[in-house]
């Protein structure tokens, strides 16, 4: 589907003394670059074009998991759909939803569609985000470009309604891959009540974001909720019976029956457009502190298929300030703005187990100090260096994630007793809730909400939590925040009740 703004594109005739912006990609990266240029006046300055692969607004790639735990189509979920169809037209942007750009031709300064369109550009905004990586299997592809029937990626929404088609035929699944997505999707299908197991090749679940004591923790719980762990073990062939799936061959020989497998072997970047496009990529696109092509400078990229200073994010808090300085820079807001690379921090919800990580996952110098606390189910450990926070990780139990979150982002000078960081606090220690936390700390990473802008929503006449979240998107991101941003606004909202009434003198 296309939704065009306006009377003057309406009537193939450009809008006057406006440049040309095209944004290739309309996933979250996309369309938050989207919304920082329009916030700085965008809209006035660009005639704006947005393609996107998918025949649909922008959706919350985050929220997948919970699509795929629950059968009814989200499709026309708010929560879900970050900006509908008919946002692009409301906002004076022509959207061309289910378009691929096929080709960027930098000397023309044109790109080309698979419908045949051809669409110049003064200022074009790469962010084709990345895609799953399928490691090369026998059975995996029915053909060049099918899976086999049964087997699936956990990439888009369109892959989240394939697996819960397939679901209802289905006793039996296999998830090769034990990061976030694989435990996520995998926890979604055993919602289903399918018998679910995940086969990773390391011993340790989740090894970009736990060290092995806190994924052992983590696995112990997942089993017990009934998930079947095989770890340390590779997959070398899918099985397949009259076309479909029936199993999994392991490399030491064995074989699983099984009746659909999900592939989440990790993610690539999408950079082959950039490669035919002539523009210098590694991992990813290469940008400068600017986000622009380092060899165009009317190239600008942002998102999961960005390369800056050597690093590759795919967290959103990371994306979203790329997206900042990106508008500041295209919209001469501040044509001086740079992006320095991102902290990392955190929270996560992992088949219904919550884990926070920010900084190093373990010690790396002699004189790191570790404060470590394990008990079933529960794992915390925090890396101090020069009397400063520089890592924790936290599962089962994340209360004190605000807190430790403030810490490691204002590196300020933690109590001389190390176990206030994580049991109950005196004066001189971290705050007990979100509540009690200062003004400037970060509630919400995702969108770069603090308490203090919480509060301030409250004062300028939210009344609710809901209010408060839809006038700063507080928990509109991974969604992780909601009890810390709750538990300010509650807050907020009490000291706002308890003020008395302002009195008229008569």
């Amino acid at each position: 589907m296309t939704a065009t703004p306006g009377a003057a594109e309406e009537a193939g005739t450009p809008a006057p003394d406006r440049a040309r912006l095209v944004v290739v990609g309309n996933g979250m990266s996309g369309a938050r670059a989207l919304e920082e240029i329009l916030a700085r006046g965008g809209g006035e300055r660009f005639e704006i074009t947005v393609f996107g692969d998918e025949p649909h607004g922008t959706y919350n790639r985050i929220l997948l998991s919970g699509v795929l735990a629950h059968a009814a189509d989200a499709a026309d979920d708010d929560e879900l759909f970050l900006n509908p169809v008919g946002w692009y037209a409301e906002n004076g942007v022509a959207l061309h939803a289910g378009v691929r750009i096929v080709r960027i031709d930098r000397a023309a300064k044109v790109v080309l569609g698979d419908d045949g369109s051809v669409t110049p550009y003064d200022t074009l905004v790469l962010a084709t985000g990345s895609r799953s990586f399928f490691p090369p299997m026998e059975g995996m592809w029915a053909s060049r470009t099918e899976l086999t029937r049964g087997v699936f990626g956990f990439r888009s929404l369109d892959d989240a309604h394939a697996m819960l088609a397939h679901v209802p035929r289905s006793r039996t699944a296999v998830v090769i891959g034990g990061g976030l997505l694989g435990l996520e999707a995998a926890a979604g299908l055993q919602a289903h009540g399918l018998a679910v197991h995940v086969v990773h090749p390391t011993e340790v679940l989740m090894n970009q974001q736990l060290e092995a004591e806190a994924a052992a923790v983590l696995r112990a719980t997942l089993e017990d909720r009934g998930l079947h762990l095989h770890l340390g073990a590779r997959t070398t062939e899918i099985l397949v019976t009259d076309g479909a799936v029936s199993g999994v061959r392991f490399s030491d020989g064995s074989d699983l029956p099984c009746d659909m497998v999900v592939v989440t072997a990790g993610i690539r970047p999408n950079i082959g457009l950039a490669v035919a496009g002539g523009l210098e990529t590694q991992r990813a696109i290469v940008v400068d502190d600017r986000m622009r092509s380092v060899d165009d400078e009317s190239v600008f990229v942002v998102g999961e298929c960005a390369q800056h200073r050597g690093e590759v994010y795919g967290v959103v808090g990371p994306l979203w300030e790329q997206a900042e300085v990106l508008a500041d820079v295209v919209t001469g807001a501040d044509p001086g703005a740079e992006y320095h690379g991102s902290r990392l921090a955190t929270k996560l919800k992992v088949a219904g187990v919550e884990v926070a990580q920010m900084g190093l996952r373990g010690p790396e110098r002699a004189t790191d100090e570790v404060v470590r606390y394990s008990e079933p189910g529960i794992h915390q450990s925090l890396v101090i260096r020069d009397g400063v926070l520089v890592g924790a990780t936290l599962v089962g139990d994340v209360s004190r994630a605000p807190a430790l979150t403030q810490a490691f982002d204002s590196r300020t000078p933690l109590p001389v007793r190390r176990s206030e960081l994580l049991f109950a606090p005196t004066s001189s220690g971290p705050a007990a809730s979100a509540a009690d936390l200062p003004d400037r700390a970060r509630v919400c990473h995702c969108n770069r909400v603090s308490k203090g802008d919480l509060v301030a929503s409250v004062a300028a006449g939210a009344e609710s939590v809901a209010a408060c979240m839809a006038a700063t998107r507080a928990g509109t991101g991974c969604g992780t925040c909601r009890r810390s941003v709750t538990e300010v606004v509650e807050a907020a909202l009490k000291d706002a009740a308890e003020q008395p009434a302002p009195t008229g003198r008569g």
